[in-house]
């Protein structure tokens, strides 16, 4: 088994050693259980980043009505 070593805040240490003694299970078995269960949940949504994220870089590039969303003028024939 390969060993991995981190920095945490003391507060997130302490929850951490409470939830390992409340499980009756160690740190280190712990910590694999929850990257285990991060990575199989990553891998269900595909992988992907969240939308915005993934359109951060458009945010802004395009010029238009600030207040497109809320004003029902710009809705006027739309589907028609």
């Amino acid at each position: 088994m390969n060993t991995v070593s981190l920095k945490m805040p003391e507060t997130l240490s302490a929850e951490l050693a409470a939830a390992a003694r409340r499980r009756g299970i160690s740190k280190s078995a712990l910590v694999r259980e929850a990257i285990q269960s991060f990575l199989l949940a990553d891998e269900a949504a595909g992988g992907r980043e969240p939308g915005l994220t993934r359109i951060a870089d458009l945010v802004g590039a395009f010029t238009g009505p600030a207040d497109l969303s809320v004003n029902d003028k710009y809705l006027e024939g739309f589907g028609e």
